[in-house]
């Protein structure tokens, strides 16, 4: 399935919250879904009430459009979490977060992790020690992640770095001045602060 291309503020609206799709955005009163918060399209005040079968599906596609992965992706994801040790649901959302876009976001080296995944394509990145430019590259514990030499000196990693205000999570340590982030430790469910119910993902997929 391709990438969406249409206006990302309609997803949000389909989804019913903010998936901070758009950067900054997202955090002040242009954001769309503060004034409109229903469903895109001629009939999304009206919709019916769901069943069980579509608040599955809905969930689903909340979190593929949070993390920004296609269809055939997802799914693949979701079996390699099926075969780790653990809650199932729980295992998907920790291989979403190791995605290097993810994690160059939660570094607040991308204002959103649409943007990370341009910056990551683009090469501006090393994962221990050598350039990574697969958005999708899992990365492991220990790994060290850093923003290139030749990438430091544009003005816009500078904007980022002090203009960023989210808290980097916990599993994550980041020297801001070299722009050199360690992977310290496992993915926490209490990192995830998007409202997510993965068990039901879980349920879309057992059937």
């Amino acid at each position: 399935m391709a990438r969406y291309t249409g206006p990302v503020c309609r997803l949000c609206r389909r989804e019913g919250l903010k998936l901070y799709l758009k950067g900054d955005k997202c955090f002040t009163d242009k954001c769309p879904i503060n004034k409109r918060n229903y469903a895109p399209g001629q009939h999304g005040q009206g919709r019916k009430k769901l069943s069980e079968h579509g608040i599955q599906l809905r969930e689903k596609q909340k979190v593929r459009r949070y993390y920004g992965v296609p269809e055939n992706q997802f799914t693949k994801y979701f079996a390699e979490a099926d075969k780790m040790e653990g809650i199932t649901g729980e295992n998907l959302l920790k291989v979403l977060e190791s995605r290097l876009d993810n994690v160059v976001y939660r570094l607040g080296l991308a204002s959103s992790r649409a943007e990370a995944r341009q910056l990551v394509t683009h090469g501006h990145f090393e994962v221990n020690g050598r350039k990574v430019n697969v958005p999708s590259y899992l990365t492991s514990v220990g790994d060290t992640i850093k923003v290139k030499e030749n990438s430091k000196k544009s003005v816009k990693f500078k904007e980022l770095v002090e203009n960023h205000q989210g808290t980097v999570p916990q599993w994550l340590q980041v020297d801001a001045e070299s722009m050199t982030a360690k992977i310290v430790g496992e993915v926490s469910r209490e990192d995830i602060e998007l409202p997510i119910e993965e068990h039901l993902i879980v349920e879309w997929y057992s059937k």
